[in-house]
């Protein structure tokens, strides 16, 4: 598992690559925290596109990184997911909470003066 993040504004964008299951849940959470509390941000745009699985230990990911901006008065949102991941979302509920869009530049048009 891979993740780059960068920020763009008031929001840090976060593209994952690989797999997300109990062997790199913990990894990928902690490092989007400490990229989170570094930046500065006010929320996470977070890129699915080269994810290819995802499993219990990414929705808890999820959720944790949900409470983290919810505390900070911010947004998570959720981009370019797969068939496969949606059906997750939606089983899980993650998707009432997490905000999810097609891509990057309209997850930022979305959080846009936030």
């Amino acid at each position: 598992m891979k993740l780059k993040s960068r920020k763009k504004g008031n929001n840090l964008l976060v593209t994952l690559s690989g797999d997300i299951d109990h062997h790199s849940a913990q990894e990928i959470s902690e490092g989007i925290a400490r990229d989170f509390r570094h930046s500065h941000c006010k929320n996470i745009i977070i890129n699915f596109s080269d994810v290819s699985f995802m499993d219990s230990s990414g929705i808890g990911m999820l959720i944790g990184r949900y409470k983290e901006t919810e505390i900070f008065g911010g947004r998570l949102a959720a981009v370019s997911i797969s068939r496969e991941l949606m059906k997750i979302f939606k089983v899980s509920g993650l998707y009432k909470i997490i905000n999810c869009y097609d891509n990057e530049n309209l997850a930022l048009e979305a959080f846009r003066g936030e």
